[in-house]
């Protein structure tokens, strides 16, 4: 019996963008149809971001048929929703190493592909880069078209609004696309996320204000200037009907809601919005996890996953976690004590703050995608004499430098933050590893900085901060847990442990450093090597005491951190040991100002050379 031989997939024709515009309208479902089967096939392989790619699937394709992205630039805001354009834009040959080392990046990069036009991975900044592009063509005379993607959920960084403000009055050729799904990681919070919701109901006004403008533009001789007339007139019955109106005050020419998977009305829009003069907002409804039933019940769950059975689904782990454990303690200690409340900018889940959340919901405050607001609102809280929590991921506070410096750290307020995701963090990427905290935090007055090795030691810093500091607090911990022995030292905030005691040399570290230490005295022990270990537990300020009374006598010291030198404990460590002790054997085990931050958390830690097996035998080259 012959056999049929298959049509080859709508994607093997795609090599380059505008491959797509090849394809005919007809056949466009199936392309979207084999894109969702790529995506989840990977990404239940490598983890990464699943519902929101899924989501975007018809609005990339749209995007790629509307524009030439040889010439016109694209800013996907955060860009982990960027997967379909990487398939399209050349890259499908090397999706199945995405997210891993020396493979594809989760998130748009510029040395990655000519068609990734500006680096994202943190919210709220895709319609300032546009916007930043569209004036540099229009100074350069070049013309061609700037858009900015971005959700609804990162509409809540002040940024966006910032970055809106100026383009609605700048008359620039900028397209900014609204992908309205109703979610960040978790269901989207606030006064803005009601404005949404009832914007998608309000299409009697959009649809008809588009249609009508158009046909009036035809009329021989006055259609365009009657039109203009129109549009400035505000009419009472635009300001009834339509809810739109923040955007068309901004001074953008609003089109939409329109169906984020209908590819025909998206073409229609986006065609139309190529023809007008000056901002444009596209309205865009989606919904997340489309295409993947159980990524579209639980969107929050299917936002970001590891490996999972694609028939079975992701199944989160039971196993404790510093961030699951941090929203048990919250949970009980706050049951006792009516002052307490947590503020958590869009990170509720990965928090662990779920529990905390439902139990107390009159002092639980998700603000949405907005650092900044939460640290100056935790002042005020503060001030008015409760004990707030701000709780959200190294990467993300670091846009609250200013707002923790001014509003808590000079006015030495009672402020209690809980640094997640801190030190490195892998498959992520760049923006996404916090590496970087402690190099501006060890500057800011009146701030105290705990780093927990254990679960023991997450709930004494934790009481602490709460009852026995009257001034700031950072708590830092990593995600997941430390896997080293329960070694059943006390914790004294403040002073550092001695968790294995040797005659050779010592080794200062914290948190998940720890793990990399440990391994390193096994193999200076079976070298013959006797090697102390000391966790310094607080890390701002340190103990120096401790670390004067555990150097003294040893040939070698040394300090391994999953940070970057400046600002770091070795950096203090080393000045401290050579003022007291004279000439010293100190040697420094951080990371590089350009690190390899692709791929696994231990591929991270081999690179930047602070492995354990690395460490040992770098000290081990010295003590010889």
């Amino acid at each position: 019996m012959p056999v049929t031989k298959m049509p080859n997939r709508f994607l093997d024709r795609i090599k380059k963008p505008n491959d797509i515009k090849e394809i005919d309208k007809t056949n466009l479902k199936n392309l979207a149809a084999e894109l969702r089967d790529i995506l989840i096939s990977n990404v239940s392989n490598n983890g990464g971001h699943l519902a929101s790619n899924l989501g975007v699937v018809e609005l990339t394709i749209s995007l790629l048929r509307a524009f030439d992205f040889e010439t016109d630039k694209i800013i996907w805001d955060v860009g982990h929703q960027s997967y379909t354009y990487k398939i399209l834009t050349g890259r499908m040959g090397s999706f199945n190493a995405i997210r891993k080392k020396n493979g594809l990046s989760g998130f748009p990069k510029r040395d990655e592909s000519n068609y990734d036009h500006f680096n994202t991975g943190h919210s709220s900044t895709s319609v300032s880069a546009a916007l930043g592009y569209a004036r540099a063509f229009k100074i350069k005379g070049i013309d061609s078209y700037s858009i900015a993607v971005i959700g609804d959920g990162a509409m809540t960084g002040g940024m966006a609004f910032e970055a809106l403000n100026d383009a609605g009055a700048s008359g620039e050729k900028i397209i900014v696309v609204l992908n309205d799904n109703e979610m960040s990681i978790t269901k989207n919070v606030g006064g803005f996320a009601e404005y949404f919701s009832r914007m998608r109901s309000s299409r009697l006004y959009s649809d008809a204000n588009y249609s009508v403008k158009k046909g009036i533009e035809k009329v021989p001789l006055i259609g365009k200037l009657v039109s203009k007339g129109i549009h400035k007139a505000k009419s009472a019955v635009k300001y009834l009907f339509s809810e739109n109106m923040l955007f068309e005050e901004m001074g953008f020419h609003y089109l939409g809601p329109v169906d984020g998977h209908d590819v025909n009305k998206l073409l229609k829009i986006l065609n139309g919005a190529k023809k007008i003069n000056g901002p444009v907002l596209i309205h865009a409804v989606t919904l997340k996890g489309k295409g993947y039933r159980k990524a579209e019940e639980k969107p929050d769950i299917y936002h970001g996953v590891g490996k999972f059975d694609v028939i079975k689904g992701f199944e989160e782990k039971e196993n404790d976690t510093f961030s699951s454990l941090l929203g048990s303690y919250l949970t009980g200690m706050a049951s006792n004590d009516n002052d307490i409340t947590v503020i958590c900018p869009a990170v509720t889940l990965g928090c662990g703050l779920v529990g905390f959340s439902q139990k107390f919901p009159n002092r639980f405050f998700d603000v949405g995608i907005a650092e900044q607001h939460a640290v100056t609102m935790a002042a005020g809280m503060s001030c008015g004499g409760m004990k707030p929590i701000v709780a959200g991921y190294s990467t993300f506070m670091q846009r609250a430098y200013d707002q923790m410096l001014h509003d808590v750290c000079l006015m030495n307020l009672h402020v209690v933050f809980t640094f997640d995701r801190a030190g490195i963090v892998d498959k992520d990427g760049a923006t996404h590893q916090g590496v970087y905290d402690l190099s501006y935090l060890s500057n800011m007055p009146n701030l105290r900085i705990y780093a927990p090795s254990d679960f023991r030691g997450l709930q004494k810093y934790l009481n602490t901060a709460l009852y026995y500091e009257n001034g700031p607090v950072v708590i830092r911990y990593p995600k997941g847990k430390i896997n080293i022995p329960d070694y059943k030292i006390e914790v004294e905030p403040g002073k550092s442990r001695l968790l294995k005691s040797g005659k050779d040399c010592t080794i200062f570290s914290y948190g998940k450093m720890l793990e990399e230490s440990l391994k390193a005295a096994k193999i200076l022990d079976e070298k013959g090597i006797e090697c102390s270990i000391v966790d310094l537990g607080c890390i701002k300020p340190i103990d120096m005491d401790g670390v004067i009374r555990f150097s003294r006598g040893k040939k070698v010291t040394a300090c391994i951190e999953d940070v970057v030198i400046s600002g770091s404990c070795s950096m203090q460590i080393s000045a401290h040991l050579s003022q007291e002790l004279g000439e010293t054997k100190f040697y420094s085990f951080t990371l590089g100002e350009n690190f390899n931050s692709e791929g696994d958390a231990s591929e991270i830690l081999h690179d930047a050379g602070l492995s354990g097996e690395q460490v040992a035998e770098s000290l081990l080259s010295v003590l010889k």
